[in-house]
């Protein structure tokens, strides 16, 4: 019966997500409900686990999402994300001009969505193509994999933090493994542009420029443009080092200066008032209204992640690893279960964040049965649904329409150079985290 449930409610969020254009956030709630009264529990006790869940689940994540859509807005506003972009590619040169744009990508979805940094520099592919003479879409495929690289895999992007808080995992665990995992990703993304990308071709038609407002062509240094995104890495990681078991800095006062300055909200918040440096020069007027946008995007995020830890919530009062006799699962398997069951739902409905935070509810009650219980494993199982998430972008993902879109292309091309491309990245994002499961 409860794995009917499960079965019937995660086809439920399928099924109201793509067939009915239903918001995540209704699907996931109803869904959580639904189970509460399919399992037999009380209806008051309904409503105070799912109050819990949802508590819980925001209690350390709210305001860091919020801070890093603060950030990511001022990086779009003031032009600085190209001013990034500009910055590596002078780095690693015009020959290597699509391994810049991949990295650029990288870079910039850690803050900003994937879609909007798509849109950004999407113009900036052209420009690159004719200077180079390699194929415009050589540079598209690689900027899109690049964006996606991080927007799965790095905090603060909103679908790993969610899950870092459903399963209770480290969050500086979750960036400093993220980066080892979303690095080789992304360059996977790379050598499949330089692999399919001459094989493709563009559709005879011309998109109109993005219209730039003053913020855009005020100066931005790069020093600026990156700190921004550093500052709060960096102070998260060295949290992250000093809290390991062995205490590699001691438990004196570097331990109690990065305990606090990398706390997450704390070193958000830290970021924000480097982005707020970037928009000093624009006029009041023009950038009054940037926080509130980035508020707006924000409190979508938090209440989708909330929902999820609702859902969740009801999900632990279910014994699901005997239901389903995951008794001699191990960690390898389970990683491979989390990341099989995302992609599944990714592929079914469309959305990353929706498949990494129902996963993350399905998995959270089965990581004692798979192993998964120290830092670095529940790190991983963060990781493995985040890999599944990507696992593929096709014609239910938003995100696909404006790859495809903006790099005037048609579906069946986006399909085999869009779409391959992120199986292609999901499997070794897969792969390398079971590498470093086996190493660490």
């Amino acid at each position: 019966m409860e794995i009917l449930v499960l079965g019937a409610v995660v086809l439920f969020i399928i099924i109201a997500t793509v067939k009915f254009k239903m918001h995540p956030i209704f699907s996931l709630t109803i869904a959580a409900v639904a189970s509460g009264f399919l399992l037999g529990i009380a209806p008051k006790n309904i409503m105070s686990t799912m109050a819990e869940g949802f508590g819980n689940t925001l209690s350390g994540i709210g305001q860091v999402i919020a801070f890093g859509t603060v950030i990511g807005i001022y990086l779009e506003k003031t032009g600085s994300t190209q001013v990034l972009a500009n910055s590596i590619l002078k780095v690693i040169g015009l020959k290597r001009s699509p391994l810049a744009m991949n990295l650029a990508g990288f870079v910039i979805s850690i803050p900003v969505y994937c879609d909007s940094g798509y849109i950004i520099l999407s113009s900036l592919n052209k420009a690159i193509s004719k200077k180079t003479g390699i194929p415009a879409l050589v540079f598209a495929i690689a900027l899109a994999t690049g964006l996606y690289s991080a927007h799965v895999f790095v905090p603060p992007t909103p679908g790993p933090l969610a899950a870092a808080a459903i399963l209770d995992a480290d969050l500086g665990m979750v960036l400093i493994f993220g980066l080892l995992v979303a690095i080789p990703v992304s360059i996977s993304g790379y050598f499949w542009a330089r692999f399919i990308g001459k094989s493709l071709k563009e559709e005879e038609q011309d998109t109109e420029p993005v219209a730039e407002s003053s913020a855009v062509k005020s100066k931005v240094k790069p020093l600026q443009a990156f700190l921004p995104l550093l500052v709060p890495i960096i102070l998260i990681a060295m949290k992250s080092v000093t809290d390991y078991p062995t205490h590699p800095l001691g438990e004196g006062v570097l331990f109690s200066i990065f305990g606090f300055l990398g706390s997450p909200v704390i070193a958000l918040l830290i970021g924000v008032f480097f982005a707020f440096a970037l928009g000093r020069k624009v006029p009041n007027e023009e950038k009054k209204g940037w926080v509130p946008e980035a508020f707006r995007q924000a409190g979508a995020i938090v209440l989708i992640t909330g929902a999820g830890g609702a859902f969740g919530a009801i999900l632990r009062t279910m014994d699901i690893a005997s239901i389903i006799n995951l008794e001699s699962s191990t960690g390898v398997g389970g990683l491979l279960i989390a990341f099989v069951i995302s992609a599944v739902l990714k592929t079914a409905q469309g959305s990353s964040t929706v498949a990494i935070i129902t996963t993350s509810a399905i998995i959270a009650p089965l990581l004692e049965t798979f192993g998964l219980i120290s830092i670095t494993d529940k790190a991983l199982a963060v990781l493995a649904i985040g890999a599944g998430a990507m696992t593929v972008s096709h014609i239910n993902d938003s995100y696909f329409w404006v790859v495809s879109q903006f790099s005037n292309i048609n579906v069946k091309t986006a399909l085999r150079g869009h779409t391959l491309g992120t199986l292609f990245q999901g499997l070794v994002g897969i792969s390398v985290i079971l590498l470093l499961y086996a190493l660490v």
